[in-house]
């Protein structure tokens, strides 16, 4: 019933990969459900206003704390250090985390810092490399061609993992726990019917257990 009262134009922000890979092939079956809703989509890497730019939701994969929104945790990610076995048998492998000074660590001009947590706690490291690039999806691609080493989230890189294109580096290191794929929107009294069919459809799709990470239990550290 609620999808039948769900119409109108819904505008979000999707961080770019994450939405061509996870949200831009489950579309048929939303659409299906919900005929009455035209649904804007912006893919984006920039965090966006959503409130001045007039968006109805974004989805966030990061640690919230920005409280003027409210925030609903779709799935857990897992992020980890990995590299192929061509760059690995050419570098060889680091054995700790400042091992990684001497390797090429490959990383989009945003993220300054990889923030670890590992058996003893958090750490923090500042990657250096050849490749300075304001998208994720280059870093990817770096990435598979052997280029070096980079922080990648399984949502983005688990068929290589499971296929062993890439390997983990330091399995012992991991992103914090609160790091999570979240649908952010202004706060509001009233939640309109299109943009809570929206974020129920994605929460069912991907879950406490995320359909990308199944298979991986071989590959990947225990949590």
């Amino acid at each position: 019933r609620r999808s039948t009262l769900a119409r109108g134009t819904l505008k979000v922000s999707v961080p770019t990969a994450f939405g061509r890979m996870h949200i831009a092939p489950h579309l048929g079956t939303f659409f299906a459900a919900n005929p009455g809703i035209l649904l804007q989509l912006s893919l984006s890497d920039s965090l966006v206003d959503l409130v001045g730019e007039g968006y109805d939701l974004a989805i966030r994969i990061a640690a919230l704390d920005d409280s003027s929104l409210v925030a609903r945790r779709l799935a857990p990610v897992r992020r980890l250090l990995c590299a192929t076995p061509a760059y690995l048998d050419r570098r060889g492998a680091p054995r700790s985390i400042e091992d990684l000074a001497s390797h090429n660590c490959l990383t989009t001009t945003a993220q300054e810092t990889w923030r670890l947590e590992g058996p003893e706690g958090r750490v923090s490291f500042k990657p250096g490399g050849n490749l300075l690039t304001n998208s994720s999806e280059v870093v990817r691609e770096a990435l598979l061609c052997d280029l070096g080493i980079a922080l990648r989230s399984t949502w983005d890189v688990g068929p290589q993992l499971r296929d062993g294109t890439l390997r983990v580096v330091l399995p012992q290191f991991g992103t914090s726990s609160d790091v999570a794929i979240h649908a952010v929107y202004p706060s509001r009294r009233f939640l309109p019917a299109k943009v809570r069919v929206f974020i129920d459809f994605l929460s069912e799709l991907y879950g406490n257990n995320p359909y990308w990470d199944q298979g991986l239990e071989k590959v990947l550290p225990k949590p």
